[in-house]
């Protein structure tokens, strides 16, 4: 199993939104990185991975899995362009910000920490420990 990050704007599509989706899932879809889309199409289904708010919030607000592997992203024409399914699996209790991930010395090497504009990427298994215990959850 693998572990990622997956972030988005609330406002365009927040933890909650993904939860009403339910089993059924959603695409993760409208990436047009190539770095986030290569790392869509090393995911597995059954792999975990945290739903991060982006912008205002800045944090690890809830545990989703692949449901799906990558496929054609259903927004465009472009065969460039493919994204996974996701279904949200728990939130978090505690909201583990952007700021509490920087100032904890473990989590330096973290992508998120490195390179905080990328949508998708992945997470060690040591990180996700790590974050899963900020957020009173376990791994």
């Amino acid at each position: 199993m693998a572990y990622w990050l997956f972030k988005s704007e609330p406002a365009t599509w927040g933890w909650n939104d993904q939860v009403a989706k339910g089993d059924i899932g959603e695409e993760w879809d409208g990436v047009r990185n190539y770095q986030a889309r290569n790392f869509m199409r090393e995911m597995a289904v059954g792999d975990l991975g945290f739903f991060y708010h982006s912008q205002t919030e800045k944090a690890v607000v809830g545990v989703i899995e692949v449901i799906a592997t990558a496929h054609q992203d259903s927004t465009t024409d472009d065969e460039r362009w493919e994204c996974v399914d996701i279904k949200a699996i728990r939130p978090v209790k505690t909201p583990v910000t952007l700021d509490m991930i920087k100032s904890d010395g473990r989590l330096d090497d973290m992508i998120l920490v490195r390179n905080s504009r990328l949508s998708v990427q992945p997470v060690t298994e040591a990180e996700w420990g790590i974050v899963c215990g900020l957020a009173g959850i376990e791994p």
